[in-house]
C-alpha cells in the first residue's frame, strides 16, 4: 500500500513539472501613457498540446485567466495566435483552444508609485487524450 501510494506521488510530481515544460511563458510591458501600459504574455505550446481562451463558460476546461496587483484593468483583454474552434472530444462541446503560440495582451491603468506590474496566471493544459492539473505562474514585470 506504501509503495502504490509513493508511486502515485511520484507520478503527479512528474507531470506537474512535464506541465511547466509543455508551456514555456514570456511576459512583457510598455508604457502607452504616464499611467497606462500594455502588458503581453506571450504562451510557446508544445506540439500537439493546447492551452485554452480567457472566454469560456463555467463547464469544461479551466479557461486561461489573469490576476494583477494594483493596477485597474482597462477593457477586455485580446488574444491572438494558433486558435482551434470548435467540437472538443475530450470535453464533449464546443471550446476555443490554441496550439503552437498565442499572444494575449491587457491594458492597465497604472498607480503612481507602480513600478512593478505584478500577479500570477493559470492555465491548463490538454492534448487529445488528456489535460494535466492547471498551473499557476506568478509575474512581475518591471516598467
Amino acid at each position: 500500500m506504501k509503495s502504490i501510494f509513493l508511486s502515485l506521488s511520484f507520478l503527479f510530481v512528474i507531470s506537474l513539472s512535464s506541465a511547466q515544460s509543455i508551456v514555456d511563458w514570456k511576459y512583457d510591458a510598455k508604457k502607452i501613457s504616464s499611467d497606462i501600459a500594455e502588458v503581453t504574455f506571450t504562451a510557446t505550446v508544445q506540439d500537439g498540446w493546447y492551452i485554452y481562451s480567457q472566454f469560456l463558460g463555467d463547464e469544461g476546461p479551466i479557461p486561461t485567466t489573469f490576476e494583477f496587483e494594483g493596477v485597474e484593468l482597462i477593457g477586455i483583454g485580446t488574444e491572438k495566435g494558433y486558435k482551434k474552434e470548435g467540437f472538443d472530444e475530450v470535453f464533449g462541446m464546443n471550446l476555443i483552444k490554441f496550439g503552437k503560440t498565442v499572444t494575449f495582451t491587457q491594458r492597465v491603468k497604472l498607480t503612481s508609485t507602480s513600478k512593478s506590474i505584478d500577479g500570477y496566471l493559470t492555465y491548463m493544459t490538454c492534448d487529445d487524450e488528456q489535460c494535466l492539473p492547471p498551473q499557476d505562474v506568478e509575474f512581475s514585470i518591471a516598467l
